[in-house]
């Protein structure tokens, strides 16, 4: 196969090996070459800092990681493309066609709260075998922890209030997907696309856009289509026109059992309660107002006052304005059994195999992530939980979280942070890290 030749299933990957960056294999290949790649390593997955103002982060994408994990093969077309393309040598062709991960994996569930600089994934087996993972693992981890982490903060804002994922159009459309997936973690109660709807069993909602209003000779047509089709249970769009013209037109049609009506444009903190009233005047006492357009966990505590019912949110949870990316890095810390770190400027790391757990105060509130030494224990055990747990052995996928339970986790995690952490504006890392047992300058950076 030349380089020029296409590889099979263009649009789709030929194998997810090669979603991954060029010197991922080159270090494979120059580290088989000088004897080194099968030297036992550690790697661990953690981020810096947060983002500005973040006060959390909420891990997500490990399930996507491992169903990938089982994919990861070089078939024989693409190692004599890699080959043929220079990016590695001949002599490491037949370990690239073997190439199956053999070593183990532990993390934070998805779900989870996190804090800046703790470990929330660590790698463990050769080094060649390690450094391929690099490149899939943060792309996967780092996507769909920045929608978790965002989302999460809006499920919050938004308390008792459902909040609804739209935003497949703004993104690529395999994010999408796992945009739905990750928000829907966070507390998201539903999602406009299909495809994460059959894969992930998510909710999915959604109904009609001004397109199919402006088809018809007149809103009330649009309505009287809508309804015949879909019945009172749906939800009718009314601000295509004149909003609370449509709001009375939609009841006329519909009658006082309509489920909804969606705004998605206006002064919702004005508009929703002249809707709320004209619909209660009209009878429709349990008809609901769902808006959408542009919102964030800002707009949405801001209409805390309002009588909105739930919101959908698009743009501001799946592009990099409301959820950049978690930052996460895939660094080697041991190597051999022995720590290692960088030293550059603003990119130290800290070297050896670590552990985190969290620190709770007597009425079970959290307050610290505790990293130690892999292998110590807790100095507290009545007052502290293990954040990471097996993930991968041998290989082999020991541990499988449901989305329903990955879900619930995030709801406890979340609500076990102190009260300032839950709040929607801007503050401080929510949870203290405190270091204990370091005694190798490898500790800190």
């Amino acid at each position: 196969m030349s380089p020029a030749t296409p590889l099979p299933g263009a649009g789709a990957p030929a194998t997810v090996a090669l979603l991954t960056d060029k010197y991922e294999l080159t270090m494979a290949s120059a580290a088989r070459a000088a004897g080194n790649a099968d030297v036992p390593c550690v790697f661990e997955v953690y981020t810096r800092s947060l983002p500005p103002g973040r006060r959390y982060g909420v891990v997500a994408g490990t399930g996507r990681f491992l169903d990938l994990l089982d994919d990861f093969r070089f078939p024989p077309g693409i190692v004599t493309w890699l080959v043929e393309s220079g990016v590695v040598s001949e002599s490491m062709a037949p370990w690239l066609a073997d190439y199956r991960f053999a070593g183990d994996i532990d993390g934070h569930r998805e779900g989870e709260v996190f804090s800046p600089d703790t470990p929330v994934l660590t790698v463990r087996g050769s080094f060649a075998e390690c450094v391929l993972l690099e490149t899939l693992l943060l792309s996967v981890l780092n996507h769909d922890t920045a929608i978790a982490s965002a989302a999460a903060r809006m499920v919050v804002a938004a308390g008792d209030r459902p909040c609804l994922e739209m935003g497949s159009r703004r993104t690529h459309e395999a994010a999408a997907v796992a945009a739905a997936r990750a928000a829907y973690i966070a507390g998201f109660a539903g999602t406009s696309n299909l495809e994460a709807g059959l894969r992930y069993g998510i909710p999915t909602i959604g109904t009609s856009a001004h397109a199919f209003t402006l088809l018809h000779r007149s809103e009330r047509e649009a309505f009287e289509a809508q309804l015949a089709c879909m019945g009172t249970e749906t939800t009718l769009l009314v601000d295509t026109y004149d909003t609370l013209e449509g709001v009375r037109t939609a009841i006329e049609v519909a009658g006082p059992k309509l489920r909804a009506v969606r705004l998605d444009s206006g002064d919702f903190s004005e508009l929703a309660h002249r809707v709320r009233a004209l619909l209660d005047e009209l009878g429709a006492t349990d008809t609901r107002i769902t808006v959408t357009s542009d919102l964030d966990e800002y707009a949405i505590a801001a209409l805390t006052a309002a009588p909105v019912d739930a919101y959908g949110v698009g743009t501001s949870l799946v592009t990099g304005s409301g959820a950049p990316t978690a930052g996460f890095v895939y660094k080697l810390v041991e190597r051999d059994g022995e720590p290692v770190a960088k030293r550059s400027l603003h990119k130290a790391s800290r070297g050896g195999a670590k552990t985190v757990s969290r620190l709770y105060a007597a009425d079970g509130t959290a307050v610290a992530d505790v990293v130690r030494p892999a292998g110590h224990t807790a100095a507290r055990p009545d007052r502290e939980r293990l954040l990471s747990v097996p993930l991968v052995r041998g290989g082999a996928k020991v541990a499988e979280t449901p989305l329903a339970e990955a879900r619930e986790h995030r709801a406890r995690s979340v609500a076990e942070l102190p009260p300032q952490a839950r709040v929607t504006s801007r503050g401080e890392v929510a949870l203290d890290v405190i270091r204990e047992g370091w005694g190798d300058a490898l500790a800190a950076p």
